[in-house]
């Protein structure tokens, strides 16, 4: 073995440490979140788990959301009570879908799944987000992150627009403080 590969391998061996030191932190800092704002009282929103329509027996039971918890919206993360980060996925309302007007496939979609959060129980105004994939933190799944969270040069950060080049992302900590001061202290109006 040269003296370059045994240089490389402690550099990567180093920085894997570093990594791992990363991804603690980061949980470490989003379970202090959720203290933050349970303490806080900060408003929340309900995390739903999508049934798509099925036949039982002769009959097709419609599309449903069924709940599967509460979360806090943090911009481009929801953040479960127990500490689990998502992306954000997709968001309705439990209202009266209204009746179909055939305008577009997408409008036709957003009627759905309001009529899906009607069926799963949400109370009538809430919102409902599901679809949202869990953000894995440990240090390998984050290094090799395409999503919205993801460790690069030794850092933890926040791509707020996967459209934009990792250049432009933010310093987790930072975004994270942001998001949970808003939450629980949201400027006049919101």
């Amino acid at each position: 073995m040269n003296d370059e590969t045994t240089v490389d391998n402690a550099d990567r061996s180093a920085d894997a440490s570093n990594d791992d030191q990363l991804a603690a932190h980061i949980r470490d800092r989003l379970n202090r979140a959720v203290e933050t704002l349970t303490a806080a009282g900060a408003r929340d929103e309900a995390q739903g788990r999508y049934i798509a329509p099925h036949k039982v027996l002769f009959f097709t039971k419609d599309a449903a959301l069924a709940p599967a918890g509460r979360v806090w919206r943090l911009g481009v993360f929801l953040l479960g009570r127990n500490g689990t980060l998502y992306a954000t996925g997709t968001t309705t309302r439990a209202v009266e879908p209204g009746r179909a007007g055939y305008q577009s496939h997408s409008a036709e979609e957003r009627r759905a799944y309001r009529a899906a959060a009607l069926k799963g129980r949400f109370a009538k105004g809430e919102t409902v987000n599901f679809d949202a994939p869990e953000i894995a933190t440990d240090a390998a799944s984050l290094r090799e992150s395409t999503g919205p969270l993801f460790l690069s040069g030794g850092r933890a950060l926040v791509r707020w627009n996967t459209s934009v080049a990792d250049e432009l992302a933010i310093d987790f900590d930072s975004y994270l403080a942001e998001r949970v001061s808003l939450l629980i202290d949201p400027p006049g109006g919101a």
